[in-house]
């Protein structure tokens, strides 16, 4: 960061010289304004870097400038005419909104970008100003294919998960099977005796009802023969 606004003060001082010019005093006053970031798609091939600007009693002509800062030194890409045509271009949005589009990106592009407004008539110290500059970041395919790996893992462990509890599942139903079979077992053998049980207590109950009849027919016999040999007898 310190080099980064050493290097900003260097450009301010070039900027001073190269837009320097004659003229009385005058009370022009530029703010210029950037995003702080911005990231682009692997699959992007161009972008728009945005630069706001309000200006107060400054006299055209008006001069549009672009500077990259790279890790240890800068570039200065429109002043005010582009170093590259085909691969940076200034577009003017509005009254107060400038643009610099950026063609054929690549991850080489990643810089920080300063937009700079200038008066060159102005004899003002606020007329020539720069915004604090975009961070420009554009991901690389390998980010692309690191998030596919990742997705990928997810969802290899979710299939080993699933994997290891049908696993585990089986095992356990392989081991708790005779157990379960042999309750089932004890349990069928228990209704099969309850059964016998509940056939042999009604087998019981219809001998003993049977006995019982055949002794009150025999009692009412004897009842009988009895009455005969009394009415004989008289």
């Amino acid at each position: 960061m310190a080099s980064f606004n050493k290097l900003k003060n260097v450009l301010m001082l070039a900027f001073d010289w190269i837009l320097y010019g004659t003229g009385a005093a005058d009370s022009c006053q530029v703010t210029v304004t950037q995003p702080r970031f911005l990231e682009a798609d692997y699959s992007m091939n161009t972008v728009l870097l945005t630069c706001a600007f309000s200006a107060s009693g400054c006299p055209f002509p008006r001069e549009v400038l672009w500077f990259r800062f790279l890790t240890n030194r800068h570039e200065d890409l429109c002043t005010p005419v582009c170093t590259d045509h085909q691969k940076y271009k200034v577009l003017s949005v509005s009254e107060n909104n400038v643009s610099l589009q950026i063609n054929d990106l690549t991850v080489d592009d990643n810089a920080v970008y300063i937009c700079g407004i200038a008066y060159s008539h102005s004899s003002s110290p606020h007329s020539k100003q720069t915004g604090d500059g975009t961070v420009l970041t554009k991901t690389g395919a390998e980010k692309q294919h690191s998030n596919g790996k990742f997705i990928f893992l997810i969802i290899a462990s979710s299939l080993l998960f699933l994997y290891s509890t049908t696993v585990l599942t089986f095992f356990v139903i392989y081991k708790l099977k005779p157990k379960l079979l042999k309750k089932s077992g004890n349990e069928d053998q228990r209704t099969e005796d309850c059964k016998i049980s509940s056939g042999r207590k009604i087998f019981q109950a219809i001998a003993q009802e049977l006995q019982r009849q055949r002794y009150a027919e025999h009692c009412q016999q004897s009842d009988d023969l009895e009455g005969d040999t009394v009415y004989q007898n008289r």
